[in-house]
């Protein structure tokens, strides 16, 4: 049988969630990304809580096209993150390509502040 695309994500995301932990000083930043949305957290693996978190799902970015859409996500969990006192992370791109809509959002945050 054959391994469709969504069972090669899942078993890369896996393989790299072996290797990538956020901590409550470098917290992971993940991304979840959907055919009409991208979402991205701040988790913090010891306490297994979320810090912060931002989604195109959010009443001001539904307009917004969808790479217009991960820019200003990318910008809003970097905001939200340095209200929470949060300047470095750990980036989880959660088995996707490091490509498109997850880069620009990566870019987006740095470019707000974020350090990884």
């Amino acid at each position: 049988m054959a391994i469709v695309g969504t069972d090669s994500r899942s078993r890369r995301h896996r393989r790299i969630r072996g290797k990538v932990v956020g901590t409550a000083e470098r917290p992971r930043l993940s991304v979840a990304r959907s055919n009409k949305r991208i979402y991205a957290q701040l988790i913090d693996d010891a306490s297994g809580h979320t810090l912060a978190a931002a989604g195109s799902h959010e009443a001001e970015l539904r307009n917004l096209s969808k790479a217009d859409a991960a820019n200003a996500v990318g910008a809003r969990v970097a905001e939200r993150a340095r209200e929470a006192g949060i300047s470095q992370v750990v980036f989880d791109r959660a088995g996707y390509r490091y490509h498109g809509r997850v880069a620009r959002l990566a870019e987006a945050a740095r470019d707000a502040g974020l350090d990884f």
